[in-house]
């Protein structure tokens, strides 16, 4: 955790002392003032909808030690006054996000852990869920919690490290060049994992091959004494592996790949088992969560553990231990009898077919009903893709296909055009409409899958499954 006194505070950010002593020590730090704990530094930030210089009162009640604020005016002074315990203290800094940054970078230097950086186009989420699972077993893990994974998270999780810290795993998202160079700046990896390159992001990078180069910049700040993590059956791999400057390591299914997986098997309630071949021996895993391709996001966090000197043994019980992020392959029950595959947090077409896949392999007593919202980020392909995903959705064993948005109903006209009944594809335009098809379709038995870009907000069409609307009586 973040412990430093504000003198230091003060040197690290090049902020000025408005009020209070400069003499005081803090530990942690907090950018929602919910989070605030006695000692912490709270970070006011002037969002578009939310001024966090509005809840400084409630910061200092709560036991906040120094407040950094970038407005001095009659308000915030006010507020600090009213609620100024003896030990606290007002920082005025000229950018909220570049003090944070400069704080994780202060921090970082005094950390001793391994850091794992962890990126791809999809899958570096459940990757880092499976991870932090498997080092788990041995070392003192900090992972990325939630969505951290960006300019303010990234420095946020670096600073929940402490000097206990063994292993410290670091997921790092990429919305153009440049910008994982620049988390990597912040986080300094000793280790790095790139799960893929897909067609995500494309709308902002132009190009797969400028993708790979964006997702590169892990695997360039990784030092020669460091190690790179490759998926060895991704078409990138071997111009990622240019880029490392030490030795890689590869997974995958190839009796090429360091660390694979052999006789994958789908089991009665859709979670893949398979084989780990390793170096060190062999053992059976059986993963709790569906989906085939999280085969390749165990065998990364494997080859990890493995290299970190766990025991394929120690791997498995992490691996088929682990518990992941919300919104991820999420499998549940309504009340009415319902299993839900709730995966709305994001998607690309990569992740999209690897959901479909899932859901065929997932038995069910009723029909598959796949909810497919709008991909984005593609940019010139978007209509292309989303066509294109539609024509496999007959061969992927769905029985109903609902679409959400104007994109996805380009999905609805590949299915078609594909061979899948019309009176099987819903196409809607927004979340409510698909929720009011859903309340009259869906029945106990059925099996439905929601994903699409976090824009969409499907997560409620899954709220509307497991509250359903009470029709008023006659």
């Amino acid at each position: 955790m973040l412990t430093l006194s504000v003198d230091t505070l003060l040197q690290v950010t090049g902020g000025t002392v408005l009020a209070g002593s400069a003499g005081t020590m803090v530990n942690g730090l907090a950018i929602d003032s919910r989070q605030v704990q006695p000692g912490t530094v709270f970070v006011a930030f002037a969002g578009e909808q939310v001024d966090g210089h509005a809840f400084i009162g409630q910061a200092l009640a709560d036991g906040a030690r120094a407040v950094l604020v970038t407005r001095d005016d009659e308000t915030v002074r006010e507020a600090f006054a009213a609620a100024e315990r003896g030990e606290s203290v007002l920082v005025r800094v000229a950018d909220a996000r570049e003090a944070v940054e400069a704080l994780g970078r202060y921090h970082r230097e005094r950390l001793m852990c391994r850091v794992i950086g962890v990126t791809g186009s999809t899958g570096k989420t459940t990757t880092k869920d499976f991870l932090r699972s498997v080092l788990a077993t041995r070392m003192r893990v900090v992972a990325t919690a939630e969505n951290r994974n960006n300019e303010l998270g990234v420095p946020l999780t670096v600073m929940e490290a402490g000097a206990d810290t063994e292993v410290l795993v670091v997921e790092m998202a990429m919305r153009g060049p440049g910008q994982i160079a620049h988390l990597c700046s912040i986080s300094r990896p000793t280790d790095g994992l790139v799960t893929n390159v897909g067609v995500s992001h494309v709308e902002i990078l132009g190009t797969e091959e400028a993708i790979a180069s964006a997702k590169g910049e892990l695997v360039r700040a990784i030092p020669a004494s460091g190690m790179v993590f490759l998926n060895g059956d991704d078409a990138w791999t071997d111009t990622l592996g240019g880029f490392a400057v030490g030795p890689v390591t590869r997974y995958g299914l190839s009796e090429e790949a360091d660390v694979r997986a052999e006789d994958i098997s789908i089991d009665e309630d859709g979670t893949p088992s398979f084989t780990l071949v390793t170096a060190r021996g062999s053992a059976e895993v059986h993963l709790p969560v569906p989906g085939r391709h999280n085969v390749y996001n165990a065998l990364a966090a494997a080859s990890v553990g493995l290299y970190l000197g766990l025991t394929p043994e120690d791997v498995v019980s992490g691996l088929e231990s682990a518990t992941f992020s919300k919104w991820r392959m999420e499998t549940f029950q309504s009340a009415t009898g319902i299993t839900i595959i709730n995966d709305a947090y994001n998607a690309n077409p990569t992740s999209m077919q690897a959901a479909l896949s899932a859901l065929a392999d997932v038995p069910t007593r009723g029909r598959r009903i796949a909810v497919l919202g709008d991909m984005a980020e593609l940019g010139s392909l978007a209509e292309l893709a989303h066509f294109q995903l539609g024509e496999l959705v007959p061969a992927l064993a769905v029985d109903v296909l609902v679409t959400v948005g104007e994109r996805a109903r380009r999905i609805a006209e590949g299915a078609v055009a594909a061979g899948m009944v019309p009176d099987s594809v819903r196409p809607c335009v927004a979340a409510a409409e698909a929720s009011e098809v859903l309340d009259d379709l869906v029945a106990a038995g059925d099996t439905v899958l929601v994903k699409a870009s976090r824009v969409m907000g499907l997560e409620r069409v899954v709220e509307g499954m497991i509250e359903p609307r009470v029709q008023p009586s006659a």
